[in-house]
């Protein structure tokens, strides 16, 4: 059913609103964060309320097994995108690459982005070749050895191909060799998929949000996460129990409080990051730095959350002087202009 209101003008373009939602149900054996990277309704009602507020056409497209179907059936001329898919390492690609088989022009990163930029590891190898630098890490698959040399302690454990901090658990640090062949073992029982490690950054930890594409591009001021206590023992680390109750754990400064050398050098690289893995129209990413104030890459979001007053990437737009609304706006113009669409 198509979603209008009655009191907006409705313009000549349709926007299709393509979304994962949570579902009360958990499926039993499943990891607790299972939904995590999901939307809530009122996030799917308030961009479809940003993109009415425009004039347009809206309609809401859940993305389950009738979504080529009701894609047929409504024929949007432009799809805004945040359905995160429905399981695999390749989830994040399927509504995108179901809208170019249909040709139907949507906004963000493509299915070949999305496939790279949700695999941590292959991310960070892509990356290394334009020299930014990352910790240093080893990846693990479920029926090979768990070989743990080369490694300095301690390293932090997760899912090689999760968003929303699914899999960093308050136990995600480990400190020996014994420890991360655990927490290892710990993540193929859960999630299934292969596993990451890498030597963790105990500095200040940053985020940084882009928007457009070309000359366009804006790249907003560096967020940094503060710290006041940390379910984890002896380290800052922003998992899955923080987000869920930051307001207990940390706060958010932006801009960061940065020498303007240090500031340069994330908007400088989180640019390069955006333009070398072929980003469109917004992404955001994650940074720490060590003690002597060097930058280390951790991971790239080509499909950040939008959940107004709560998401990292609407957050720190606010922070800038860019409420929701607009932000959403400029999302979906960025991807319309892309494709030669007047809004």
């Amino acid at each position: 059913m198509e979603n209008q209101s009655e009191d907006v003008p409705l313009g000549q373009v349709k926007i299709g609103v393509t979304y994962n939602l949570k579902h009360a149900e958990i499926s039993k054996g499943t990891a607790p964060d299972e939904q995590a990277e999901y939307d809530s309704m009122e996030t799917v009602l308030a961009i479809e309320s940003a993109i009415r507020k425009s004039g347009h056409r809206t309609v809401l497209l859940e993305a389950d097994e009738t979504l080529p179907q009701k894609l047929m059936q409504e024929k949007p001329d432009l799809i805004f995108n945040i359905a995160e898919g429905r399981g695999g390492r390749a989830r994040e690609a399927q509504v995108p690459a179901l809208l170019n088989l249909l040709t139907i022009p949507f906004t963000g990163s493509d299915e070949t982005t999305l496939c790279l930029s949700l695999d941590k590891a292959l991310t960070k190898r892509v990356l290394s070749t334009y020299h930014i630098p990352t910790p240093r890490y080893r990846l693990f698959s479920p029926g090979e050895p768990i070989r743990t040399a080369g490694l300095k302690y301690p390293v932090i454990v997760k899912p090689n191909a999760e968003g929303s901090s699914k899999g960093i658990a308050d136990i995600c640090i480990a400190e020996t060799s014994a420890q991360l062949k655990e927490l290892v073992r710990k993540n193929f029982e859960l999630y299934g998929g292969d596993v990451l490690a890498e030597e963790f950054i105990s500095g200040r930890e940053f985020t940084v949000g882009l928007l457009g594409n070309g000359a366009s591009l804006r790249v907003f001021p560096p967020m940094e996460v503060v710290y006041h206590k940390s379910p984890i023992a002896g380290y800052n680390v922003y998992n899955y129990t923080v987000k869920q109750e930051y307001q207990s754990y940390v706060t958010y400064r932006c801009p960061a409080e940065l020498p303007e050398a240090m500031e340069q050098e994330l908007i400088r690289l989180s640019k390069k990051i955006f333009l070398a893995l072929n980003c469109r129209d917004f992404a955001r990413v994650d940074f720490r730095a060590d003690a002597t104030g060097r930058l280390y890459f951790i991971e790239i979001n080509p499909l950040p959350g939008l959940a107004p007053h709560y998401s990292d990437y609407p957050m720190l737009a606010e922070f800038c002087g860019v409420p929701h609304d607009e932000l959403v706006n400029a999302v979906l113009h960025a991807g319309a202009a892309r494709a030669g669409i007047h809004l």
